[in-house]
Formats: structure tokens, sequence, C-alpha cells
């Protein structure tokens, strides 16, 4: 992935180091990055980076003017100047605000520091709400890790305009590259949590007065601020589950009625409390919440519990557990920046345990039902298309997080998916489903090339949590219908095998497409005549 750092001050240094592990464009100086943006003849547009990260130093921005109402100015004037070279197919890092100089030691208005900060925080956040393609880089995070004293360098700056000490330049170069990474990586979806000596400490039901640690001292309060890192996470998207062997009886007195609990039995997505084997539990909950094992993180203080889990379910990630309950928080943070942590958080992510549940009472509806034909007329299924580019966030989540329904698990980044929505030979289709229990979201996406003689679906994934129930027919029936109308006759399909997308396997072929070429490693063309193919029998509303 090509990057490049802009800035108002000297980072060469900082280029140096990047370029090592990254192709990074060599900047033409540091001032003029805005200049550098707003000239498509400048060689960073050659260069044609897909991230762009501007780290900003206020003061120097601020022309070391520390009256508000023209710190305002300046600050407006460089943010609009920011929006009208944006680029549709860039994501961009702005850094947040931190204002360092001296001048500000001998300022009498102790709040003017926090009030210019938050001039330049302000108007970040708006423009970060209006551009799908706009991240905040936290520089100020950097800054109070290490200390304000140790992050600048007085000496290298009169040298050279290098404002940053070795070590927070260090520092800035390990989040860049983090940052990059969270663009790429697939996160993991679940928490599978222990409880006795994990969430609080002791044994439930052991002893008949204070049963367990957890207070707001001493020592439970560690488990009950490492609570409230996870619930946290659970607010961000992470599902959470219980594998823990207890008497369910205990377990439930303390999750409901417990007055230090912060985690309530709402706040799980899947629950196994009995004295089962753990692995085979793990298991369970993979397949009650339809994902792969390679979307678990198993934490659990029993050290021959996790090297079980390990050996059996070797796709399980199973972190080390901190030796001193102190150490609970800053782990579980830990666990969240290495296995959860993404880059932009969608509306989606924030009522995932909420779907979850809603597809723990399908399942109870279908083992009731006479038939699953009568199950799917009771679910009263429905579908719309969503505007993708409203969506990329989703988007970019569907196509690289999907992979037991993904015909050809092809992987794109946001700035590609960007290029795809401008590009007139391609049409992606992307779908919102709901049913009587609630709204499962964004879960389908079609992406066909109609720049080939003939259309080719390149794209075809739908999420895990609403395989089984026919919606694939009635998505693809309405891209076929969509093509026809607009003039096309035929569409063909592929399937590339991957090592989880069997259940797929055959799915063009259900569907009356007729096999047209042989793929290397197994992979098959299929082709269809639009006005020809079969009635699909499918329960699903198009709204």
């Amino acid at each position: 992935m090509k990057i490049a750092l802009l800035s108002n001050v000297n980072m060469n240094f900082v280029i140096r180091e990047l370029q090592e592990t990254l192709s990074v464009y060599e900047a033409e100086g540091y001032g003029n990055e805005l200049g550098i943006l707003m000239n498509p003849a400048s060689s960073y547009h050659a260069f044609g980076p897909e991230i762009t990260f501007l780290v900003e130093d206020l003061m120097e921005l601020l022309e070391h003017e520390l009256e508000p109402e023209s710190a305002k100015d300046k600050v407006e004037g460089w943010f609009a100047n920011l929006e009208g070279c944006i680029k549709a197919d860039v994501i961009y890092y702005v850094s947040d605000a931190y204002l360092w100089g001296t001048e500000l030691e001998v300022v009498h208005d102790s709040g003017r520091k926090e009030a210019l900060e938050r001039i330049w925080q302000e108007r970040l956040e708006h423009c970060v709400s209006s551009h799908a393609n706009m991240r905040i880089f936290p520089y100020r995070h950097l800054i109070e890790e290490i200390g304000e004293n140790q992050a600048f360098s007085s000496k290298m700056w009169y040298m050279g305009r290098i404002l940053l000490s070795g070590e927070a330049q260090k520092s800035l170069c390990d989040c860049i590259r983090q940052r990059v990474e969270l663009e790429m990586r697939v996160p993991k979806k679940v928490l599978l949590l222990d409880l006795d000596n994990t969430l609080w400490g002791g044994l439930a039901g052991e002893a008949d007065h204070t049963p367990i640690k957890l207070s707001e001292e001493h020592g439970g309060l560690a488990y009950k601020n490492l609570q409230r890192v996870i619930l946290q996470m659970q607010r961000q998207g992470v599902l959470l589950g219980i594998v823990s062997k207890n008497n369910e009886e205990d377990v439930w007195e303390i999750l409901s009625d417990h007055p230090h609990m912060v985690l309530r039995p709402e706040h799980f997505a899947a629950k196994r409390i009995n004295w089962d084997a753990k692995h085979e539990n793990i298991a369970k909950i993979a397949k009650e919440l339809n994902l792969g094992l390679d979307s678990f993180v198993f934490f659990d203080d029993n050290p021959a519990e996790r090297a079980l889990v390990k050996e059996l379910l070797p796709q399980v990630e199973v972190p080390v557990f901190p030796e001193k309950p102190e150490e609970l928080a800053t782990a579980m943070a830990e666990i969240y920046r290495l296995f959860f942590e993404k880059a932009v958080l969608t509306d989606e992510d924030m009522v995932k345990t909420k779907q979850y549940a809603a597809n723990v009472e399908r399942a109870k509806l279908q083992n009731a039902s006479g038939s699953f034909e009568t199950y799917l007329e009771q679910l009263r299924i429905t579908m719309r298309r969503v505007e993708p580019s409203s969506q990329v966030e989703r988007l970019t989540q569907l196509v690289n997080k999907t992979n037991q329904f993904n015909l050809t698990t092809r992987r794109y980044t946001q700035t590609q998916l960007q290029q795809m929505l401008l590009d007139e030979s391609r049409r992606i289709y992307l779908y919102q489903v709901e049913d009587r229990f609630g709204d499962n979201g964004v879960v389908a996406v079609i992406i066909v090339n109609l720049g080939e003689s003939v259309p080719m679906v390149e794209e075809f994934a739908m999420s895990c949590r609403v395989m089984g129930k026919n919606i694939e027919y009635a998505i693809l029936d309405d891209v076929e219908q969509d093509l026809l109308a607009a003039g096309f006759d035929r569409l063909r399909g592929s399937y590339l095998p991957t090592a989880k997308n069997k259940p797929v396997e055959g799915l063009y072929r259900q569907l009356g497409y007729r096999r047209i070429e042989e793929l290397p490693e197994g992979g098959v063309v299929y082709e269809i005549e639009i006005a020809q193919a079969p009635k699909r029998v499918y329960y699903v509303e198009k709204e």
C-alpha cells in the first residue's frame, strides 16, 4: 500500500524510517502540504498514495497567533482548502490537536491552550463526519503517552525544524504502521470470556457471604475496571460470549443482581455455562452464531484450559492472561488493539449484539416450524437496495470479512471500492435485509463488471448471519432483472474455491446457470440467458 506523510514541520527522518517497510511518498520539503494536495501536477499525485497522513503542528499552523478569533479563521481556512482537494479514492488521516510552544508558559489565561485545541478539534470532527474517507490520527495520545518534555526537542527544532524527539518520531512511525494495518486487516468478531477469577475474583457459589471479589475498591476494583473496558468494546461492535464451568443458577444471580456487575446478561450474544469441555462449547457457539472459529478470541485465567483450546481449536486466538488482577484492564485494552480495533466504526457495528440475539430467536422459530417453507414464510423477510456510496465502510467490511458466502473471495481496499463506485463500467448492488425479529443490516453485495463482452459478477458476498434462507435467490433475481432492463441479455458469474467457501460451490448451478469454462485451481465460470432463468423459490419481499 502506498502512503504519504505530509506536514508543516520536518518529517524527513520519519519518512526514511517508514520507507524501510512501506512504500512512502518522498515529500518535497515541508510546510506546503496543502499546496501539494491542491496541485494536480505535483509529484504527490503522480505517486498516487492510497493513504495520506497529515500531521500538523498546531502552533506553526496558527503562526503563533494565540487569540481565539484569529486562530479560528486560520483553522477554518486550512480545512476549507483541504476539503477542496479531497479525492474520493484516497483515505486521509488528519492529526488531532496538541498545542506546544514556550510562549504558552507566560499566557495568563490558563484555559487558552485548551480553547485553541478545541477550535481545531471541533473543525476536524466536522470534517471527518462529512467525508467517509477521513479519519482522525491520534497525535495527541502519542504525545501524552511519551510526555511533553520527552516528545518535543527544542534543539532539533532550531537545527532543522524537526519538532519531535527521536523517541516521539519512533512512536509516530509505529502509529502510522498500525493505522495502515487497520485499513487492511480483518478484525476478530467475538470475545469469549471465562467467569471465575476472570470477570470477577473468586468462585461463584463457593461462599454465602461476599462470594466473589467485585467492588469499587481494592482488588475488586481491578475486576470491575476490566468489565468497564469490555463494555466499551461491546458497544463498539465486539460480540461477547461466556464459556465457563459453573452452576448456571449461581452465575445468573451474579450477572443479574450483583451491584457491581458492569456486564449484564443482555450484553452477551452467546452463553455456555456448564461443565462440558470448553473447546466443545466454543465449537457450539461458533455454530450457533454461524461464524468461523477464526473469528474468536478466548480469555481465561486457567492455563490448562487455554492450552487445550489452543491445541484443539488452533484457529481461535488465545492471548496470555495477566499475572496480576491490576493488569487485567490494561491487558484487555491491548487485546482490543491487537484483535478487534477497526479503522472505522459503522452504525452496524453498534448493534451487533442485538442482531445476533435476534438470530437466536430465529433459530427457535425454525425449530418450532413444521417445515422449512413455513419457517421462511413466518419470518416475513424483506430486502431493499441501499445506495453503496453512502455505505462505503460497510461495503468494505462485507467484501473483506465474509468468507463462507463469498463466490470469489477477492479482497478490496476502501480506496479500490471508491474507485469502482466512480467507474461507469461497474455496478455495485448493496442490500439491507429485515424480518419479523429485526433489522439484519446491510448484509449482501454484488459487483458486476459491465466492461466485458458479457457482464460478469466479480464479487458476490453475503453475511453468514443471513445464510440458509434463500435470500441469495431473491438478490440475484433482482440483479438479473436490473441488467435485463438495462439491455443486457446474459450474465456470467464465477466460483473460485477457497478453504471456507465450500457452502456456495454449487450456487450458480442451483440457480440455472450453465458451466462454460474451467478456471485454474478448480474455478468455474457460469452463464445464464436472463430471460430464460428458471423460477426460483424464495420467501423474500422487495421494498
